[in-house]
């Protein structure tokens, strides 16, 4: 046992007994005069508290800490003189009513008081589908809250009740949907990953390939899915269009020369691959002089144009690192 669970354990018991020892001495009613007080006092200051934060902050909610903090000082000074107890019992009767109220209202805090109070399919006949869909929503029947969003056009909580209740395909069309009307690339990475969740690899293809166009690095993963469904065509035009990002990657930074050779292999060009492994090698090398961890990836390299001494040679020194580490 750590020590704070023995501290948390010890401060419990030593509250119990206190408690105990209360009830024994005092009698019951004591305890409770002494229980409400502590809550009480713990009230008033925070509603003290909050009423110095909303005052400096200028808040109009400033009245609401007073209206906390009057009954709750009153209440704290009858656990003291234990002259009218019944007024403590009304108080804290509305604390608690005031509790449960909050609670309630936080449970649907963009709802109105008359929404609150009818049913959700009342509110869906009456046209009011937003209120419908979150009454739908709090019931679990995110289906029907998704059909109810999309009549109110809010299309992203509509996408989100659909992932709720596990029908990615339907979520997919909405962020295609959303893709196409508000022009924002974001949407077409939502579509693709929720049509990959849903099992329609075309689809997600197909959107992952409008993303791509924005945001190239992803061409790659655009040539892999087609390749998965055997769409060759679409996935050598993928590869076409991954090659030109990475040669530009390249050109600025050389680690990508291998990803250049390797693209050129699917595309069955021998000869430009060789010349990316060529440059590869040379790039590891030079970095090979500052970090001899890099020897590993020249002896990848040579190994790839089927130099094997050099392959073997730059093996040795990278053994020869791993053995001084």
């Amino acid at each position: 046992m750590d020590k704070v669970t023995a501290g948390i354990i010890a401060l419990i018991v030593a509250i119990v007994a206190a408690a105990v020892a209360i009830a024994y001495y005092f009698g019951f009613w004591f305890l409770v005069r002494v229980v409400l007080g502590i809550i009480f006092l713990a009230l008033s200051a925070m509603f003290a508290v909050l009423f110095g934060i909303l005052i400096y902050a200028k808040s109009k909610y400033s009245i609401l800490s007073i209206i906390g903090f009057i009954p709750s000082a009153y209440a704290f000074y009858q656990c003291y003189t234990w002259k009218e107890p019944i007024h403590i019992a009304y108080i804290s009767a509305a604390y608690v009513i005031a509790l449960l109220i909050g609670i309630w209202y936080i449970s649907e805090p963009d709802l109105s008081i008359i929404e609150r109070l009818k049913s959700a399919k009342s509110l869906e006949k009456s046209g009011n589908y937003r209120a419908a869909a979150r009454k739908y929503e709090k019931k679990g029947d995110f289906i029907k809250a998704a059909e109810c969003y999309i009549k109110a056009g809010l299309l992203e909580s509509a996408a989100w009740c659909y992932e709720r209740a596990e029908k990615f395909d339907k979520s997919a069309e909405i962020y295609e949907r959303l893709a196409r009307e508000k022009g924002e690339s974001y949407y077409w990475k939502e579509a693709y990953e929720f049509y990959k969740k849903a099992g329609n690899k075309l689809k997600s293809a197909e959107c992952l390939e409008k993303y791509a166009e924005e945001e190239p690095w992803y061409w790659e993963d655009v040539a892999k899915i087609y390749e998965e469904i055997n769409n060759r065509e679409r996935a050598e035009n993928a590869w076409k269009k991954a090659l030109e990002y990475y040669i530009k990657e390249a050109e600025e930074e050389g680690v990508f020369w291998e990803d250049v050779a390797k693209i050129y292999e699917k595309l069955g060009k021998a000869e430009e691959a060789r010349d990316a492994w060529i440059k590869y090698v040379e790039y590891c090398k030079k970095e090979a002089e500052k970090d001899p961890a890099w020897w590993k990836h020249v002896a990848e390299g040579y190994e790839k144009l089927g130099m094997i001494k050099e392959a073997e040679e730059a093996r040795r020194k990278y053994e020869e690192f791993r053995k001084k580490k």
